[in-house]
């Protein structure tokens, strides 16, 4: 595989070829160990991972999103939904999902180096009434999450917040405007109309967000679907069907991985054992939370801690 100091290097690369190149290169730059950097530009996610490990795979909560790796390769899984990015292919989800996510293709000298962009609701719904001014069309075929392939324009878009981290002033007066910019290209991509979904009142797909947001604040409550969906203002066979649509899981299923994903953190932080998690998180029986546990993550909880404790 060639680097992106490889691709700087030929002159007759094709447009999208340069603009990747050139968005890895600043990504590399501002990236001088592995891991996640953000700050300076609020929703914006630079990632460097020199190795992979087919053994692990990252649990996390993904919030909507959009990720471009512009060297190297990802996968991401979402309930029985398995995505793979790499190159110049973006990845976006409208919503808020438990995911499984792994590097697999990276190495020392050709790290991983990718982009996170947190999609901002309200800026979604603002954008959406510019591109869709006469409301959206017909939407079928819904996903968990979509990859399409970038254009140059989007890819240089995304260069040029990157490089907005160099100036503080840039980061403050002309990031937001290339965010912006960034947005409007998606929602006019092939994937557009799925994101512009969320941005708009009372559709399925922000009925269905809104429950998500329930469930995050509640998961460790008990709760009946039926009461879910009248939350929503939806009959529960339709909001079911939008939900497994929208997430690939059901919102029991949805609340299952919210639950262990936070007892392992808790367990990983050091507050607390298995058996005091699993009742903050909202179960009942020991031995099925060690039962789903182990389904989940791959190995019972004590296993799994100590594995991860190791240096």
């Amino acid at each position: 595989m060639r680097t992106f100091h490889e691709h700087s290097a030929g002159k007759a690369a094709e447009p999208i070829e340069r603009e990747t190149a050139r968005l890895a290169s600043l990504i590399d730059a501002h990236t001088p160990h592995d891991g996640a950097f953000g700050g300076r530009i609020p929703g914006l996610y630079l990632n460097r991972y020199s190795q992979i490990d087919v053994a692990d795979s990252f649990h996390t909560i993904y919030s909507p999103a959009v990720g471009i790796a512009a060297q190297g390769k990802k996968i991401v899984k979402v309930g029985q939904e398995i995505y793979e990015y790499g190159g110049a292919r973006i990845f976006v989800t409208p919503v808020a999902l438990p995911v499984t996510m792994q590097t697999v293709q990276a190495g020392p000298s050709d790290p991983f180096l990718g982009v996170g962009l947190l999609l901002d609701p309200q800026k979604t719904a603002e954008s959406v009434l510019k591109v869709y001014p006469q409301g959206l069309p017909t939407v079928r075929n819904r996903r968990a999450g979509y990859v399409t392939d970038a254009d140059p324009d989007t890819i240089n878009a995304v260069a040029r917040l990157v490089r907005c981290l160099s100036d503080p002033g840039d980061a403050k007066w002309l990031a937001p405007l290339v965010a912006e910019e960034i947005l409007i290209r998606l929602l006019r991509s092939p994937i557009g109309v799925y994101l512009a979904e969320t941005g708009f009142a009372d559709s399925g797909v922000q009925r269905v967000a809104k429950a998500i947001d329930w469930l995050r604040s509640h998961f460790s409550q008990p709760f009946k679907v039926a009461e879910l969906a009248e939350m929503v203002h939806m009959s529960e066979t339709t909001f079911r069907e939008h939900f497994k649509s929208v997430t690939a899981m059901s919102p029991l299923q949805y609340q299952k991985a919210l639950r262990l994903q936070e007892a392992r953190r808790l367990m990983l932080s050091g507050q607390t054992d298995a058996t005091r998690a699993c009742r903050l998180v909202g179960y009942v029986s020991d031995s099925q939370f060690s039962r789903d546990y182990s389904r989940f993550f791959g190995n019972p909880p004590s296993r799994d801690i100590a594995r991860w404790r190791q240096p």
